[in-house]
């Protein structure tokens, strides 16, 4: 055999070792997600869904595929308006002018029609909303920045086309939501909202109960259909064929839902990352998974895995910390966390941040202060114009979750001075803090 003749077998011997090792890691995250099902056939459904049928790339295993230079923005597609000018078009020049030598990572909030929530509750996963551009925009910001979006996997829209065909009783949508008994044990489950539970709907089947998570407009996907599954595979395939680089999986923590337990953070569902990081990698092996679980500190870094679930986690801790320091002039919480935090293994990292879309998450505190000190806290926010919005414990009682104010109204004053002038010094003292910590720091547009 020629040396070119070698090379080829070579190269066909590798592709064939990578299939069938993907396939071999398919089936294994499968059957640990639907022990009762035919995985190997939904093994060749998702790699054909997932375009790795035939050939996938080799993965690059326990690699960073970000550096010490790397520097995310995060806005919404329309946080900046010109008159007559579609705002993705408006970002791209304003990323162009301004921050090009700046930032690399580009997280674009959702921009696909929604109903509510600020796009939270999607009613087309597949288009970009006209009102702010289309997919060539997007494809523009994607060529010049390592582009981050949302998969809003937990929920989508009651007003799209799936939650009408479960009213219709219609397929596929009929099969997508969790509908359970009323009598259903919920006492357990752990939300971050006040409002019920379950939303009664009327369908040509009948009256169901439909399960809710965040509002009644975004009613909760049924993971337990392997079909709900299939359909994000397909969604994930056609983001990252429009350049998107890294994928933030929104309230993933959520996804499974067993009668009598919380619903947090299941066996299932870092099952279920771990199959998403993999189909992901060998699709496109510098592609990243991001998780947004805003939890308890302990509880958001088991997303790491063992270098095997997502390549980051968002820091959740660090707001709440940052803030309280800044404003008590006591070190101690933020000193002991940073401390007792587990430097993280090759190929993950922290996704650090101090603004978001988001309030200040205070869930992230427990444990961490003291319940007095959250107190005073959530007080010095108020005087300063914040509010405090709520969720409810298994127990009826209501618990503080996050606290809805701007980073610069929050860092106005100190427990002891509420407006002392400082107002800036402090702003620019939690960024450099920020940017000091391990991982990748991420602005909010409006912290600029």
């Amino acid at each position: 055999m020629t040396k070119s003749g070698k090379a080829a077998q070579q190269e066909a011997d590798s592709k064939k070792r990578r299939q069938q090792e993907l396939q071999q890691r398919v089936l294994g995250h499968l059957s640990l997600i639907y022990p009762d099902a035919d995985t190997e056939k939904l093994t060749e459904q998702l790699l054909k869904k997932m375009g790795l049928d035939t050939a996938c790339e080799k993965p690059r295993w326990h690699k960073n595929n970000w550096d010490e230079k790397d520097v995310a923005v995060i806005t919404y597609a329309n946080s900046l308006l010109r008159e007559n000018e579609r705002p993705l078009v408006t970002l791209n020049r304003f990323l162009d002018k301004h921050l090009k030598e700046v930032v690399s990572w580009v997280h674009i909030l959702p921009f696909f029609p929604f109903s509510s929530d600020d796009g939270f509750a999607v009613i087309d996963y597949t288009q970009v909303n006209e009102s702010y551009g289309d997919w060539g925009h997007i494809g523009r910001i994607s060529k010049k920045f390592s582009l981050m979006s949302d998969l809003v996997i937990n929920h989508c829209s009651a007003m799209g086309r799936w939650f009408e065909q479960l009213k219709m009783n219609k397929r596929p949508g009929k099969d997508y939501f969790l509908a359970v008994d009323k009598r259903y044990d919920v006492s357990n489950v752990v939300r971050p909202r006040t409002t019920p539970i379950l939303r009664e709907v009327q369908t040509l089947d009948g009256c169901k109960h439909i399960w809710c998570t965040f509002s009644h407009d975004q009613p909760d996907l049924n993971f337990r259909n392997p079909a709900v599954l299939l359909e994000m595979v397909k969604i994930i395939r056609l983001y990252l064929e429009r350049g998107v680089k890294i994928f933030r999986l929104d309230a993933v923590a959520f996804l499974w839902k067993e009668e009598g337990s919380s619903c947090l953070n299941l066996n299932q569902t870092h099952e279920i990352v771990r199959l998403i990081r993999t189909l992901v990698e060998y699709h496109s092996p510098g592609a990243i998974i991001i998780t947004e679980t805003n939890i308890p500190n302990v509880e958001n870094i088991s997303y790491f895995g063992n270098a095997n679930e997502a390549h980051l986690v968002y820091n959740f801790s660090l707001p709440p910390l940052l803030l309280n320091t800044l404003v008590t002039g006591n070190c101690h919480a933020l000193k002991s966390w940073m401390m007792s935090m587990p430097p993280a293994q090759k190929g993950t990292t922290f996704f650090n941040f101090i603004a978001s879309h988001d309030g200040i998450g205070l869930r992230p505190l427990e444990g961490l202060i003291e319940e007095e000190e959250l107190g005073h806290l959530m007080g010095l926010m108020e005087n300063n114009g914040g509010r405090v919005s709520w969720r409810t414990l298994e127990s009826g009682e209501a618990k503080p979750y996050e606290i809805n104010i701007s980073l610069f109204d929050a860092l106005k004053g100190t427990m002891d001075n509420p407006d002392d002038g400082m107002q800036e010094a402090r702003f620019i003292c939690v960024h450099a803090i920020m940017l000091a910590v391990e991982g990748v720091p991420a602005f909010y547009i409006h912290s600029l």
